[in-house]
């Protein structure tokens, strides 16, 4: 059984609003240094039964996970 971790951000040059909402958020508690914020989601799971858990992971993302116009994902497996 393999865990499988997959990042989720919207693509460079994609406006990110929660990104620009926590960096907004994150000044005015007093963090005047903060910039260019970005806020993603992380899918975590195990996989049972792959003999590539990657390429399965990939599949995931390319068919579900990830809107791949404006997104891009990066996977880890253990």
């Amino acid at each position: 059984m393999a865990k499988v971790k997959i990042h989720v951000f919207l693509k460079p040059g994609v406006l990110d609003v929660q990104g620009k909402a926590v960096e907004g958020a994150l000044r005015g508690l007093g963090w005047p240094g903060v910039s260019d914020a970005r806020v993603g989601k992380l899918i975590e799971f195990d996989l049972a039964g792959a003999a590539d858990p990657a390429a399965e992971a990939k599949k995931m993302c390319e068919t579900l996970l990830a809107n791949t116009v404006i997104e891009s994902y990066r996977i880890e497996v253990d």
